[in-house]
């Protein structure tokens, strides 16, 4: 797929447009890059018009500043969207890119047609969870491939060994990522607000995609957010971690594909 990119403030946003059809806008997570649609992307793309975009200081998506705010990810994609001339558009969003689909959802709550949280959270981080943050950024100013070594594959069902092609993959696209990039995304999710209210008035279709065996966040806390909104809905995969686009990559595709034929 082509890339493109447009200047956002001082620096390049980077993102690919293929197709005709409903626009869809898949958001990556943490430590990923728009190289992770690649599959969903190709075959969408054939009946519906997909745009994939690299958050700030991720991907060839330069870094703005020391911290990343949901907010300032979020201007960036809008950024593109203004761009691209879209309107209305559906949000997938991974982990990350699911904070930053709330951001935008906040925004511009009409731009949304429906939006997809693929193992992600409305919640802002708990004292611990930024505790953790903190100390990772520690690590990570000192080594950060020490850090995406350890991380990575704990993404993934850590009960289930045949993940070692998905695990390369992801700290190949993760050890690209820059040491600032990093930790600006970091300092951003620990800061991030909770978003809950905004699931509760959503006026547009919402589905949680939300793994069992998710290290990350805990499925029962997904599965009471995903209830939330009045056109809610969740799909909950067994045996599967944070990762679903590659450890269940069938069943998570036709899902998204479906909820956007459906909506």
């Amino acid at each position: 797929m082509k890339e493109q990119s447009i200047k956002f403030k001082s620096i390049n946003v980077a993102f690919t447009d293929e197709g005709k059809g409903k626009a869809v806008v898949f958001l990556h997570g943490f430590l990923g890059s728009k190289e992770m649609w690649k599959p969903f992307a190709k075959e969408l793309s054939i009946t519906q018009r997909v745009i994939t975009i690299d958050l700030l200081g991720h991907g060839n998506t330069d870094c703005l500043s020391y911290v990343h705010t949901m907010e300032e990810m979020a201007e960036a994609v809008e950024a593109v969207m203004h761009h691209l001339k879209l309107r209305k558009y559906f949000l997938v969003g991974h982990s990350l890119g699911g904070y930053v689909s709330l951001a935008i959802a906040e925004n511009n709550p009409d731009n949304i047609k429906g939006l997809v949280m693929f193992h992600s959270s409305a919640k802002g981080d708990i004292k611990q969870k930024k505790i953790d943050r903190g100390r990772a950024i520690k690590i990570i100013k000192k080594n950060a491939k020490v850090f995406i070594n350890e991380a990575v594959p704990n993404l993934f069902n850590t009960n289930y060994k045949p993940h070692k092609r998905g695990v390369a993959q992801i700290k190949k696209i993760a050890l690209n990522t820059s040491k600032q990039g990093i930790v600006a995304a970091l300092e951003g999710m620990k800061n991030r607000v909770d978003r809950e209210i905004i699931l509760k008035f959503a006026p547009y279709p919402v589905l949680y995609i939300i793994g069992e065996e998710d290290n990350i966040l805990p499925y029962q806390d997904l599965i009471g957010q995903a209830k939330l909104p009045e056109n809610g809905g969740y799909l909950l995969l067994k045996n599967v971690g944070h990762m679903g686009f590659i450890e269940s990559k069938k069943e998570t595709y036709k899902a998204i594909k479906k909820f956007i034929l459906e909506n």
